[in-house]
């Protein structure tokens, strides 16, 4: 059994996207079988401790039984400490997977620090996409949110997504009239991610499209094993794992203001496509 930890970069705070907003993924996770058939993941839940000081557990991850660390940079740039990202680092090049996501803007901004995977993310006033012509606003609904904030749909709702390239392990989808996975959970402002220049072990595996302005946007890119390290996801946006994008029912924090939607309930392939991402994201960080 491999040691699955979900993390967030903020404190318990009940009235944030704390590790509280994860618990179906959680139990999700929990619940997979590896090909004997035993439990394939012990999953452990956390929150970090109070920002400005070192994690205990981020600090020295690479001195942990970790396997894989999903984090979930909810903060607002101050989420993790140097001696956190160094751990996190060091953790990767000694063969750890990492899943790592964040939101729009500059949600989560303090991920730009971590070794390799830190540069595939794109804020605001950090490590900004390469092309100028995207330094402007998508989502036109909420003027308190900037760029980038590629508009996939409500929270609550479904967006069809595509598959970039030769088709990667975690886009499989047998159960899939394609073959591949076609929804993810949508949210009215998604980050975006992309390849960094000087590496080569990353791709682009999967894109969305913006229901605002058309355009095309990544949401997800892919690291192979290497001399950097283990593998590694980069997520454009937490929301695609969030307890209120699965289920709207479970609640959201009381900031935030649009009105979700009714399509994953509505429809429920799209809830199956997304933990079957899931479940392949797990299963290949892995292998």
């Amino acid at each position: 059994m491999l040691n699955l930890l979900l993390q967030t970069t903020i404190e318990e705070q009940p009235d944030d996207w704390d590790i509280s907003r994860f618990s179906r993924l959680a139990s999700f996770l929990a619940t997979l079988r590896d090909k004997d058939g035993g439990l394939a993941f012990r999953v452990t839940a956390r929150n970090r401790t109070q920002r400005g000081t070192p994690d205990p557990v981020l600090s020295t991850l690479d001195k942990s039984d970790v396997d894989q660390l999903w984090l979930f940079a909810v903060d607002g740039g101050d989420g993790l400490t140097d001696a956190d990202c160094m751990g996190i680092s060091r953790f990767r090049r000694l063969g750890g997977a990492l899943m790592v996501t964040r939101d729009h803007m500059d949600v989560g901004s303090s991920i730009c620090n971590l070794g390799g995977i830190g540069a595939a993310h794109y804020f605001h006033s950090h490590n900004r996409e390469p092309d100028l012509s995207r330094h402007c606003v998508d989502d036109t609904y909420a003027t308190n949110i900037s760029w980038p904030n590629y508009h996939s749909g409500a929270n609550g709702d479904f967006q069809r997504v595509r598959s970039v390239g030769s088709i990667h392990p975690v886009m499989r989808d047998r159960q899939s009239s394609t073959g591949v996975i076609q929804y993810l959970p949508s949210h009215p402002h998604e980050g975006v991610v992309g390849v960094p220049a000087d590496d080569s072990t990353g791709r682009v595996v999967v894109e969305g499209q913006s229901l605002a302005s058309g355009r095309r946007f990544n949401i997800a890119v892919a690291f192979e094993r290497s001399e950097h390290g283990g593998r590694a996801i980069a997520q454009s946006t937490f929301h695609h794992f969030a307890d209120y994008n699965w289920d709207p029912a479970c609640g959201c924090p009381t900031f935030v203001a649009e009105s979700p939607g009714d399509g994953m309930a509505r429809f429920p392939e799209a809830l199956r496509s997304t933990k079957q991402y899931a479940s392949n994201l797990a299963f290949w960080l892995s292998a």
